[in-house]
């Protein structure tokens, strides 16, 4: 619900606004970094929404992050914490006033910074809201230079699909942007493409608050369909001579400047002052703390036992369990996106049994992948299933923000590796963990069957923090044990345990994931020739445990299989523990080299040995080597 605006609210946002044009040219010369002209523009937008919304239930999303200094002042000066805090620590080590809007600073619900996300996280807020009932209004103030961006299109066309209603744009339109004008840069009738995407499309003076608020209202309380709000603003609003001038887009004003813009400005406090505050060390530094979001408790369900009988793919296992997790927790609400690949992902039975939880997104995965961490912060499950290339590859920028922004996604990926065959090269995910070790807290599971790909899915779906599951396309076998048994038959899933399928003396063969079939037939065949190997299968490549490493490294050669590149992938990892850890290793790496080429994947798994023949004639040749 939105407030009404008095004449004497007015007067009041016309002070502050005021004096926070004072504070973001003060911080950013102080800081003698950041970006005062767009925030200079966005001010009086954002002072009139912090004080017409209810800051406990609607949500502000700042898409054009690098305005930071005026949102931090913005809510300061709504009451949320001191202005002298983001002055002193704008842009310090140690300050969680950063240099773009992060989560750690109080009314900042999601942190950006690569231009073109916001729209998607607002998406990720709506559907969150709807699927738990609960009534919001989102608001997302832009740049206009982001708009050149294809996320926003592809949010867009989501918005109106699914009648998000909810969700209103505010555009800082100041037609300036780094190159100089907007127009010059890249030509845009954001008019046009709002309308042509189902919006309603409303001008306004951004720094005039009746003309933003009578805008901000009709959009509030019409729902029949979301609405744009093109506000017409001034770069370096506020100071004369910065006024129009896109060279302070990202440029703080220097010491001769600063003393000329002074007497236009509303300062509270001496320049000394300040200057001498920046110099005090600041209070703490970030503490660790725990994820603020929060996470439902889930019933993981029974845990399903495929005999080994059995033949099937692990992505039918992960849908399978998917569904029955959801089934088990009725009081939980889950939303699932899909990027057009329902069928082969195997989420198609959760959107036939929950269909106002599955959400078809089309061919989006930028917008799918940002909409879905923002969508596992709001208290819902949020699973985003799609291809490994697309999943991981694709979409690396937004699952980067989504751990920055320490969400809780359950990523659903398949088709990974080599084993996709004939779709070739561009759709061989070979180097996903190459690029997810990066991401600080993502927990990746790399199933090793069937059984264990359902006992993960069960882990991941009601455990908190951001998870992987990758798995192939083709069907795997079921794993026994020497005994003929199920091998996970009565057993629990504990991320970073590794499984010794069989037991060896000469050597180590680890194998990375659904690669364990193939290392299992490999030990049969060198157990002809009298070779002892011991096979340990892999599903969590980023925390196995040094023990293992060193206790294969006290066997003999190490070998590693693995349907990803050997220089990023579990051979890499396992010498980079060996490694910190000072531990000796004969490591021999059995992977991909390079891309592979298109066709069956037997035959491209031959290209690189990468099958029982191969492997058992290249560990066999190695330990004949050593004697």
């Amino acid at each position: 619900m939105i407030k009404d605006l008095t004449p004497e609210m007015i007067r009041e946002l016309t002070v502050k606004a005021r004096k926070s044009r004072a504070d973001i040219v003060a911080m950013t010369h102080l800081a003698a970094s950041g970006h005062p002209g767009g925030s200079m523009s966005s001010i009086d937008i954002f002072t009139l929404l912090y004080h017409i919304i209810s800051m406990d239930t609607d949500k502000v999303v700042i898409s054009h992050g690098h305005t930071s200094p005026a949102v931090y002042s913005a809510l300061a000066r709504k009451g949320l914490f001191p202005p002298l805090d983001a002055i002193k620590g704008f842009r310090r080590v140690g300050s969680i006033f950063e240099g773009h809007v992060e989560i750690t600073v109080p009314g900042v619900p999601w942190g950006t910074g690569n231009l073109g996300q916001g729209l998607s996280v607002a998406c990720g807020y709506a559907v969150a809201a709807r699927v738990k009932g609960r009534p919001m209004d989102c608001f997302v103030i832009t740049g206009d230079g982001e708009q050149q961006k294809g996320q926003i299109s592809e949010a867009r066309r989501f918005i109106t699909k699914y009648g998000l209603n909810n969700i209103t744009v505010i555009i800082d339109n100041n037609d300036l942007q780094i190159s100089g004008s907007r127009t010059d840069v890249m030509p845009q009738n954001f008019r046009a493409e709002y309308e042509a995407a189902g919006f309603r499309v409303l001008e306004a003076d951004g720094h005039d608050f009746a003309s933003s608020y009578n805008a901000i209202r009709q959009a509030a309380d019409d729902r029949e369909a979301p609405y744009v709000i093109i506000a017409r603003t001034v770069m370096g609003k506020g100071v004369s001579f910065m006024e129009n001038k896109a060279d302070f887009h990202g440029r703080p004003l220097n010491k001769t400047e600063m003393e000329q813009a002074l007497p236009e400005l509303d300062l509270d406090w001496p320049m000394a002052e300040l200057e001498s505050l920046r110099k005090e060390p600041i209070d703490e530094a970030i503490p660790n703390r725990d994820v603020p979001w929060p996470f439902p408790q889930v019933n993981p369900g029974v845990n399903r036992l495929y005999e080994k009988t059995v033949f099937t793919d692990n992505r039918s296992a992960l849908g399978r369990a998917l569904l029955e997790v959801a089934q088990a927790t009725p009081g939980v609400p889950f939303t699932v996106f899909d990027c057009d690949l329902a069928g082969s992902v195997k989420t198609d039975a959760f959107a036939k049994a929950f269909p106002q939880n599955f959400f078809q997104a089309g061919i989006s995965e930028h917008h799918t992948a940002a909409m879905a961490g923002a969508a596992s912060t709001q208290g819902v499950v949020s699973v985003f299933a799609d291809f490994g290339i697309f999943g991981v590859d694709e979409t690396y920028n937004q699952q980067r923000l989504n751990a920055i922004n320490e969400s809780h996604l359950k990523l659903f990926c398949t088709h990974l590796g080599i084993d996709v065959g004939e779709d070739g090269k561009t759709h061989q995910c070979i180097d996903y963990l190459g690029l997810l070790r990066n991401l600080q807290g993502l927990k990746v599971v790399i199933p090793v069957d069937p059984n264990e790909t359902d006992l993960a899915a069960r882990w991941a779906l009601s455990s908190p923090g951001n998870c992987m599951i990758g798995v192939g396309r083709s069907k795997t076998p079921i794993l026994t044990d020497l005994d003929g048994k199920e091998f996970f038959a009565g057993k629990d899933f504990v991320y970073g345990r590794a499984h010794h399928l069989r037991p060896g003396t000469q050597a180590t063969l680890f194998s990375l994931g659904a690669m364990s079939a193939a290392a299992v037939k490999t030990w049969g065949l060198l157990k002809e020739e009298g070779v002892s190997v011991e096979v340990v299968g892999v599903s969590c490549p980023f925390a196995l445990d040094v023990r293992e490493i060193r206790e294969a490294s006290a066997r003999g050669p190490v070998f590693v299989i693995e349907d990803h590149l050997t220089i990023s992938g579990l051979a890499a990892q396992i010498a980079f523990t060996a490694a910190t850890a000072a531990v000796a290793l004969d490591l021999v790496p059995m992977g991909v080299r390079g891309f592979p080429p298109s066709g069956p994947s037997l035959s491209c798994f031959q290209c690189f040995d990468l099958h029982p023949e191969g492997l058992a004639s290249v560990i066999s040749l190695k330990l004949k080597e050593m004697l």
